[in-house]
């Protein structure tokens, strides 16, 4: 099966999750999970990562995302298939701005906030009286997504440097999703919305990065049904 169709189909499904999942969270579904999973964070996590936390608060937010991500197209030299991803980059900040105004899910009040101001940004700051999705969460399951792609498409590292790699950017996605509901910046429900959107689109990105070249070859090789080889051989 083409790997283009699989990140096709992958996009499509999580869009149509992200959809329910908006639904529910409108609802309010969501809220006593959201405040029982902040204030357990918070009690069983020291006062000591405050400042660490808020210092990937900072990497987290768009103008440092979009600095890395370009960073990634530049070090493998796809500049076209990077203007298509800051496309889509685009793209999940609008459904994000749309999320915080029209799905109502207020934020963690202010006694939860423990978020330390070590760097911000004024050119980009979406205030409003709703948190969801996640901007921080979209935008780092989106580079993720990305950045795999290629990853895992590389010949210039062993399957065991890629797999490290691989490990290392899935620590920091976990550290930087819990960083927000525990600096009291987001609730649960804001984060799963966020990671699921830029996961999708993430993966509708994907599908210019996958080398096609190297795609065809494998699939002449494996094909759709079993090749046999047929030997006649003369009988005396």
């Amino acid at each position: 099966m083409p790997k283009r169709f699989i990140f096709f189909v992958s996009g499509t499904v999580l869009v149509f999750f992200f959809l329910f999942f908006s639904f529910l969270v409108h609802k309010n579904l969501f809220t006593q999970l959201d405040f029982n999973t902040t204030v357990h964070l918070q009690d069983h996590i020291s006062r000591r990562f405050d400042f660490p936390f808020s210092i990937l608060s900072s990497i987290g937010q768009f103008e440092f995302m979009a600095v890395i991500l370009a960073a990634i197209f530049v070090i493998c030299r796809r500049f076209k298939a990077g203007v298509i991803a800051f496309i889509f980059f685009g793209g999940f900040h609008l459904i994000e701005i749309f999320g915080k105004y029209f799905v109502h899910h207020p934020p963690p009040p202010e006694f939860m906030v423990r978020t330390e101001n070590i760097m911000q940004f004024p050119e980009y700051y979406v205030q409003n009286l709703n948190s969801y999705p996640s901007g921080h969460a979209g935008r780092t399951l989106f580079v993720t997504v990305v950045a795999l792609t290629l990853l895992w498409q590389s010949r210039r590292l062993g399957p065991g440097s890629k797999l490290l790699v691989t490990c290392f950017i899935l620590i920091f996605d976990i550290t930087m999703l819990v960083s927000r509901i525990y600096l009291g910046e987001h609730w649960l429900s804001d984060v799963i919305g966020g990671s699921i959107l830029g996961s999708a689109l993430g993966f509708f990105t994907g599908i210019f990065l996958i080398d096609t070249k190297h795609d065809d070859k494998d699939n002449k090789k494996k094909g759709f049904l079993p090749k046999y080889k047929i030997e006649i051989k003369k009988v005396e």
